[in-house]
């Protein structure tokens, strides 16, 4: 496993990161002295490792769900938040944060904090996701601290909120460290687990393929954010399901007819969410997760077993940063691993390697919006080159390097990573258009009323409640 590893680690990067399926002289021998049972482990666990494009995540709650969920309104997320008086934030009261101090012994204090503010809501998603038509995402909201946003106020540089989006089986613990930084500088940030991923939703479910995952997130920033313009950032895999999120709902403005002209915004009409992205060291330029997606089911299970084993991701562990002594650490690498744990989680990799994985690479060109790119200068993960090809390709991106950092920008250098998102976020181009985060009422109407949604309709709660009651037991709010 170990000559094969190397063997084909070096091989890809030459690749672009094609499927490494490649029939070289040295991979016929390794693979010939391999048992074709071994073989097919080395293979998902090399992609795995270099897919992971890891980042220290985690999961401490083994809490097995019931088939009905008990749920509350959530508190809203900011105090200048309007909330979508239909899609209302419903708490899930099943869950249970999780523990990392006691459950793992993880003695990072960041960690612990960041575990106690995690919340899980209930968002919708389409029956293919779903039969009841929600889900439960896990999400963790460090709010802009509210002197530095007042501050900023008073000297015009008030900011969009900023949704981030975790690498590949990570968490929103990823951002552990970033999100402080950040919400001490008066951003409001939101740190949401993929579905399957982190702390969301595992039973129950249909689909955890990489669509899933996008209406979910789509689900998500409706149901908490009212769809109000955001700026979206994702680390490594995550930034492929940023530039697809963002793909589809970049957000425009236009005038409704009969509007006289002018520079008030108040007078448009808008369409979409998103005004800005920004990626950290992401992977935009491949599409799918190469040979894992073909594999027969009983084999990817064995190498959904190596994937969460401490060797391999120890090895993510260590590729991940440039100063391995200070960040590689024992810690690290329980958060990274604890997610795996759950109950469900195996089902949930499954379904999304069956799925092929995302597909960002026809997208990228697509987000015509503002977007930073940060990479890490030493990153071993991601070729560098990637970097100035994601400015290359996107109308309007800008690049700034991380110097002595490795793939994780956000863990390894927080406070120069979160120094240059907020640079960007107060920039001119992406001052907030509206005077709140949900001031559309069209979105509302056609799309929550009329749209995949609309069994809720007017009825809200209640409706949701009685349907659901109907056909999954005891349901209040919409949950399950």
């Amino acid at each position: 496993y170990t000559q094969y590893n190397k063997i084909i680690s070096s091989g890809t990067r030459h690749n672009n990161f094609d499927p490494p399926l490649e029939t070289t002289p040295a991979t016929m021998k390794v693979q010939q002295q391999l048992t074709p049972l071994a073989a097919a482990i080395a293979i998902v666990a090399t992609t795995a490792t270099r897919t992971l494009a890891f980042a220290p995540s985690r999961d401490s709650t083994r809490t097995s769900r019931s088939s009905s969920h008990l749920l509350h309104a959530a508190t809203p997320p900011s105090p200048k938040t309007t909330q979508n008086p239909i899609t209302s934030p419903q708490a899930d009261l099943t869950f249970t944060p999780p523990d990392p101090l006691n459950d793992f012994q993880i003695t990072d204090p960041l960690c612990a904090q960041a575990a106690s503010k995690m919340k899980r809501v209930m968002v919708p998603v389409s029956p293919s996701v779903s039969s009841t038509g929600y889900v439960g995402i896990s999400y963790i909201h460090f709010a802009a601290d509210e002197n530095a946003k007042k501050q900023a106020q008073s000297d015009g540089d008030a900011t969009l909120p900023l949704l981030l989006v975790h690498g590949f089986d990570s968490s929103a613990l990823e951002f552990r460290r970033l999100g402080p930084q950040l919400s001490s500088r008066g951003i409001d940030v939101y740190c949401v687990d993929l579905l399957g991923w982190g702390y969301t939703q595992l039973d129950d479910v249909a689909s955890f393929s990489a669509q899933a995952k996008i209406e979910a997130l789509e689900g998500f920033w409706k149901t908490m954010g009212g769809y109000g313009e955001v700026v979206v950032g994702g680390a490594s895999l995550g930034g492929a399901a940023v530039i697809e999120f963002a793909a589809k709902n970049l957000c425009r403005f236009s005038k409704e007819e009969g509007q006289l002209e002018g520079r008030d915004d108040e007078n448009k009409s808008r369409e979409g969410c998103v005004r800005g992205t920004v990626l950290l060291d992401a992977q935009g330029f491949v599409d799918g997760i190469g040979p894992m997606s073909f594999l027969p089911s009983p084999l990817a299970r064995l190498g959904i077993q190596v994937l969460k084993s401490e060797p391999l991701r120890e090895s993510a562990n260590q590729m991940s940063y440039f100063d391995k002594e200070q960040f590689a650490t024992e810690d690290a690498l329980k958060v990274g691993r604890m997610h795996c744990l759950r109950d469900g989680w195996e089902e949930g990799m499954l379904s999304f390697m069956q799925s092929g994985g995302f597909r960002p690479k026809e997208k990228v060109g697509l987000v015509d919006v503002p977007s930073l790119v940060i990479w890490g200068r030493d990153d071993g993960i991601l070729e560098k080159e990637f970097a100035q090809k994601f400015v290359d390709t996107m109308p309007d991106a800008q690049l700034q390097w991380i110097e002595r950092c490795g793939h994780v920008p956000h863990l390894e250098q927080p406070e120069l990573t979160a120094k240059y998102i907020a640079e960007f976020l107060r920039s001119e181009k992406l001052r907030p258009l509206e005077t709140t985060s949900i001031s559309n009422a069209n979105y509302i109407m056609n799309n929550v009323m009329n749209g995949p949604w609309g069994a809720i309709g007017l009825g809200g709660v209640a409706v949701a409640a009685a349907t659901g009651a109907a056909a999954a037991g005891t349901l209040m709010g919409g949950g399950m």
